[in-house]
């Protein structure tokens, strides 16, 4: 057989352009949904049999259970599914994977799908430039639908006729003929061909393609099909292996999932394959074991049959799975303040998706930041030397790791920006830049509170009584504006209330004003020392800094909502 460099490269072109259409489609249809996907999960993830349905008609519409079990996870990781929702709706992106099946079945082997790519790309091309972003997406979406199907066509055409050339097929029919083994060696095949072309969709395309060629017989298929399965899962796994312990849960509750299925079926692997091949005789008229043209239509039977079955199965044993994966990974200790949660493994499909991950960071950082604040109302009330150094020593490193998460948030944000976004969520990123930048302020106005603090108790007259009096009044008050500022943040639809933040923002700056003038007044009257109480000014004058911060946080809310 002549097959030279040239023929294999243009089947890996061939593969390359299947593979471009389908991650085209996905990407653009993810567009075309936008925010509307996180709505959507959030409502139809209410119990298992929701869950599988909403893991059913996401991977249906985007047509990749990869991208799918990824957001899942990527959700999971941003607390916005629980570990047993998430079960179900990637039980359900298992089911939606077989209309990939159905589609190259039906259409790329009955019809010559690359007769009508080119008007489809005729029609998706000028939508491309369109000044609306979502006839964009959607001129995107008939551009890889199109690029898919002459992908798939020109891969028929490029790979070498092996049936003319029986001699190349001899490795092939010895592992054909090895039984129950030769089971495995195609799973594996079947793992490993979509372990390194990262798509279940392709290798399910490549398998369809050796089948129609008669390359392989029905039954090592339909093993290399059940390794496509267990092979899905890696991207997801992959994406989890720097996230939280619940989001590596996921990923491996998918793994386990999968390769559960797998053995179960295995266990009845001939019996099963007959009872395909009766209901495709059927439909087709010929045995997928002797006709290969009848194999894909078989296929495509297996692997919705499998996967329906499995889900049918083991959705009675989502509490034993997720309890298998909680003991598999336990919990991380995780640190008390300042570390990323939710945006530390990469982003989302979408970036309308990934401000999703920043919004839930920003909460966190919020949170972690009035920690930090409180532990100057510790150091105020400490007597003792000893742990009084150390909550100091903990706000100056609690400040250095508030300044390597704003650092860290302002560069996933950065790379957000730099997909496609609408107006109003290009201007939520502009505010989400304002917002850490304040949140990194507030973290410096505590360390300069905390130095003040701690040159005052060096001192030979420490701090009145008095003085600690109306500093703990003051951070009473600060408490108050950093409680507003947090729930103007949890606010899901940016429904602010910044009247509440303008009142306490209004009763800090007349309580400075008033302790600036007593103590310009005690001072002239020498009541303390001019050193102690000029470090008792730069505490309360600095908090009435570190108050504009948060009342600058729930500002820029306001605005991104404008």
């Amino acid at each position: 057989m002549n097959y030279t460099l040239l023929d294999f490269l243009t089947l890996i072109g061939s593969l390359g352009l299947f593979l471009y259409g389908m991650k085209l489609m996905s990407e653009a249809l993810q567009k075309v949904a936008g925010s509307k996907l996180r709505n959507f999960l959030a409502v139809m993830t209410s119990n298992r049999v929701m869950g599988v349905l909403t893991g059913f008609s996401l991977t249906a519409i985007i047509q990749s259970s990869s991208a799918t079990t990824v957001m899942i996870v990527s959700f999971v990781n941003a607390g916005l599914l629980t570990l047993s929702e998430s079960a179900g709706v990637i039980m359900g992106a298992n089911i939606g994977t077989t209309i990939t099946a159905w589609i190259i079945s039906i259409l790329g082997f009955k019809v010559k799908m690359s007769i009508l790519a080119y008007p489809i790309i005729g029609i998706g091309f000028p939508l491309v430039f369109s000044k609306k972003t979502r006839n964009q997406s959607w001129g995107q979406v008939l551009l890889g639908f199109a690029l898919l199907f002459i992908g798939l066509e020109s891969l028929k055409s490029s790979v070498p006729d092996l049936k003319g050339n029986p001699e190349v097929l001899v490795f092939i029919k010895d592992w054909a003929n090895s039984g129950f083994l030769s089971n495995i060696i195609f799973l594996v095949i079947g793992t490993l061909l979509t372990v390194i072309i990262q798509s279940s969709s392709a290798t399910m395309a490549l398998t369809l393609v050796m089948c129609n060629n008669g390359w392989i017989g029905f039954d090592s298929a339909a093993a290399m099909v059940l390794g496509e399965n267990i092979g899905t899962t890696i991207t997801a796994n992959l994406a989890a292996m720097v996230a939280n312990s619940t989001a590596k849960r996921a990923a491996r509750l998918h793994l386990l999932f999968n390769v559960f299925g797998v053995v179960w079926v295995l266990l009845i692997f001939p019996y099963f394959l007959k009872g395909i091949d009766a209901i495709s005789s059927n439909l087709t008229g010929k045995s997928a074991f002797v006709d290969a043209a009848s194999v894909p239509i078989a296929l495509s039977l297996f692997h919705t049959f499998f996967n329906v079955l499995n889900v049918l199965i083991q959705i009675w044993f989502v509490k034993f799975l997720v309890n298998l994966v909680k003991k598999i990974i336990p919990e991380q200790e995780e640190d008390e303040e300042f570390r990323l949660k939710y945006i530390n493994f990469g982003m989302l499909s979408t970036s309308e998706l990934s401000m999703l991950q920043v919004k839930k960071e920003i909460i966190l950082y919020g949170e972690q930041t009035k920690k930090l604040f409180k532990r100057l109302g510790n150091m105020l009330e400490e007597t003792k030397e000893r742990k009084f150094q150390k909550q100091f020593d903990k706000v100056k490193n609690g400040e250095d790791k508030s300044d390597e998460m704003e650092i860290s948030i302002a560069k996933y944000l950065t790379k957000v920006s730099e997909g496609e976004l609408s107006k109003k969520s290009a201007t939520r990123i502009s505010s989400m830049f304002r917002i850490i930048d304040e949140l990194e302020s507030v973290g410096d106005s505590c360390l300069n509170i905390a130095r003040a603090m701690s040159r005052a108790r060096d001192k030979k007259t420490p701090l009145t009584e008095d003085m600690k009096e109306k500093i703990t009044k003051m951070f009473s008050l600060l408490e108050k504006s950093l409680d507003v500022m947090l729930a103007n943040l949890n606010e899901h639809h940016y429904d602010v209330d910044i009247e509440s933040a303008e009142n306490i923002e209004n009763k800090i700056n007349e309580y400075r004003n008033k302790l600036r003038k007593e103590h310009v007044k005690a001072v002239e009257k020498e009541e303390y020392s001019y050193a102690v109480g000029s470090l008792y000014k730069d505490i309360f004058s600095e908090s009435e800094k570190l108050a504009d911060c948060v009342y600058d946080v729930s500002a820029s809310i306001v605005d991104s909502a404008e």
